[in-house]
Formats: structure tokens, C-alpha cells, sequence
């Protein structure tokens, strides 16, 4: 009696548990996720790849958006020496450290931010994508929901640096 409650429990816990949540990527399975996220009121995905092998001078780094049935932006379309159509660009002090990877095509700059502002009351933190209409000054903002899966250890090792 007691084993046969004991397994019908572990069968019911078993098929009503969702297991670890995993949060799809637009990376295949081998590419290194520098950055991935779903959007805020939106089925979107923004990634950054990279190929397994990613360095200054080998393999390729591409961003992707879209959904994963559907990717309707993967920058750059040709991997050879993707990395330095990319820049990078990091700032951090006590309280305040932002992230910004980006890259202009079709007359759009993008930019996928990573800020966080501890100085504000409360501390202000946000991630996404932000898509500036060259020469106009117009941007529209597209937030993450939920926290981002970032990696940027190497990645001023691999793209072109801003400094300022």
C-alpha cells in the first residue's frame, strides 16, 4: 500500500512539475549566448551568437531576432570577420555599470543594452534592444521581460572596443 501512494505521488509530482525552466535561445546548440532574451509583450527573441570557436580572429559573432520558427533579422548575414562589424562598449563605476553591443545595417543603428543604475531610488535595471533610425534621432526601445542571460567576459577580447 505504501509504495503503490509512494509511486503514484512521484508519477503525479513527476507530471505536474515543469521541470527547470529553460529559456529559448535563437543560438544553435554548440554557439556561445553572449546575450538572449524574450521581449516584453512580444513572442520576439533577441540573441547574440557566437560560434563555439569565437575569438578576435576566428569563427563569428551574429545577432538574431525574431522567433525561433522565424528569425527576421540575423546580423551579419556572412560570418567571415562578423566581429568587427560589432562594437562593444562597457562602463562601470560604484553604483552604475551599462553594457552596450552594437552595429549599424539598412540605415538602422541597434544596440543591445545591459544597464543597471544603483544611484536611483529604487535601483534601476534594464535590458534589450534599442533601434535608432540613422540621422533622425528617433528610437524605439524594446525591453526585456524578465532577466536576460548575458555572458560578456570575453567579448572585449573578441569585438571592436568603444572607449569612452
Amino acid at each position: 500500500m505504501r509504495l503503490t501512494l509512494s509511486l503514484s505521488c512521484l508519477v503525479l509530482a513527476f507530471l505536474f512539475n515543469p521541470g527547470p525552466s529553460q529559456k529559448v535561445s535563437l543560438c544553435t546548440q554548440g554557439e556561445k549566448v553572449f546575450f538572449n532574451c524574450s521581449m516584453k509583450r512580444s513572442a520576439k527573441l533577441v540573441s547574440l551568437c557566437g560560434s563555439g570557436d569565437v575569438s578576435k580572429t576566428r569563427g563569428y559573432v551574429q545577432y538574431r531576432f525574431g522567433t525561433p520558427d522565424k528569425v527576421e533579422l540575423e546580423y551579419p548575414a556572412e560570418k567571415a570577420g562578423s566581429q568587427q562589424k560589432f562594437e562593444y562598449h562597457h562602463y562601470f563605476r560604484a553604483q552604475v555599470d551599462e553594457t552596450e553591443i552594437s552595429f549599424s545595417s539598412g540605415g538602422f543603428k541597434y544596440s543591445i543594452f545591459d544597464d543597471y543604475n544603483g544611484e536611483m531610488k529604487p535601483a534601476a535595471s534594464s535590458q534589450g534592444v534599442r533601434v535608432e533610425a540613422a540621422g533622425t534621432g528617433k528610437e524605439s526601445t524594446l525591453e526585456c521581460q524578465g532577466k536576460a542571460k548575458t555572458s560578456y567576459g570575453e567579448l572585449d577580447q573578441i569585438l571592436p572596443v568603444r572607449e569612452n
